[in-house]
């Protein structure tokens, strides 16, 4: 019989903690509700101190919530002890055991359950197979590399076949290549598996790459949560949007409509943007400009002067002075395109719909 798959919940969670400087209380997580769906892949993602481990531990049952509630489907957890509840961690630094070999190590949480000899190599080896360590059972762990050590960790907590596989900062011991290929091999076998995943990163293009939804958090407190093409698109904030790659920040008065769009003037020229319901002439609103949303033209656009222009092979990376405002641009496959030089005059043309206002 397939398990049933099991979503998270969080209702009204704190977590408090004492400054050992100032001995003052501070909030660690600050009334955080969250609603995670079964099956989904989540990421916790934010600066360090923005309370994302936090709140993973409180899943996991290493720390107990102040306030609030937690539930796993529908049962609450908050009494319950790690081992108690129906999830598994893989930690950033492993934690394998050293003198146990590959095999030993993944059926470790099988042999404390009394799981019987033959089923414990049976799914052993089956989860194994899942993460391409066949073959490999019988090595000792500081015979494997760093990505091989990363599956044997995921591989010894999906065997227990937990609701919710819990992950922090898994990739961080990693190098910047294998970081790449181990992120792919993690959404594969969650999609595989079809396990609820909650993932901490401070990585916005792990967050990106992984997640079918994105927490970002700072403070304590969720800033927003969505899918990564909402997150990046249209984020909440100017944290949000700094946070969750590059962003140029137009800052101006709205000055009326045009053709069907709002007008935003910025240092001095007017630059139609999608317009909104809530947006009022008069107000200052900040456009927020995404390196890759804007291009150089010789016509069309506002003018602008080019302070930077840097090829780096797939793209062409551009800085240019729009009065008083630094505004980088990105554009890619450069190689039959007009490039602009240091001190060149230009205009900057984008699409008003390409843009997000704030």
């Amino acid at each position: 019989m397939e398990k049933v798959k099991k979503g998270v919940r969080l209702d009204h969670i704190s977590k408090i903690y004492q400054d050992p400087k100032t001995g003052k209380d501070f909030y660690a997580v600050k009334d955080t509700s969250l609603t995670i769906q079964p099956g989904s892949f989540v990421t916790l993602l934010g600066p360090s101190g923005c309370g994302k481990t936090t709140t993973l531990r409180m899943i996991a049952g290493f720390e107990s919530p102040d306030e609030g509630e937690i539930y796993l489907g529908d049962e609450a957890i908050n009494a319950l002890t790690p081992n108690k509840r129906d999830t598994a961690m893989v930690f950033q630094s492993y934690a394998l055991l050293p003198h146990y070999n590959v095999f030993d190590n993944v059926a470790y949480g099988l042999k404390l359950r009394k799981v019987p000899k033959d089923e414990i190599k049976r799914r052993v080896m089956a989860i194994l197979d899942l993460v391409e360590l066949t073959g490999m059972e019988g090595r000792m762990t500081n015979q494997l590399s760093g990505g091989q050590q990363q599956r044997v960790a995921l591989a010894r907590a999906l065997v227990i076949e937990p609701s919710v596989l819990l992950f922090d900062e898994p990739l961080s011991n990693l190098d910047a290549k294998l970081r790449v290929s181990m992120r792919t091999e993690i959404r594969r076998i969650q999609q595989r598996v079809g396990i609820t995943a909650i993932y901490v990163t401070h990585d916005q293009s792990e967050a990106m790459a992984l997640s079918d939804q994105i927490i970002v958090m700072k403070n304590g407190v969720v800033e927003q949560m969505g899918t990564p093409q909402e997150i990046y698109y249209h984020p909440k904030n100017e944290f949000v949007a700094d946070f969750i790659g590059e962003a140029n920040f137009l800052r101006g008065t709205m000055t009326g409509r045009e053709t069907g769009h709002a007008v935003i003037r910025v240092e001095g020229h007017d630059m139609p943007v999608a317009d909104r319901p809530d947006m009022e002439p008069g107000r200052e609103y900040t456009i927020v400009l995404r390196p890759e949303a804007a291009h150089l033209s010789d016509e069309g656009g506002v003018p602008c002067r080019v302070s930077l222009s840097c090829f780096m092979g797939s793209y062409q990376n551009y800085h240019v002075q729009l009065g008083d405002i630094r505004i980088a641009l990105t554009e890619y496959n450069p190689q039959n395109k007009r490039i602009y030089n240091v001190g060149e005059e230009c205009r900057l043309v984008f699409e008003p719909d390409e843009v997000h206002v704030l």
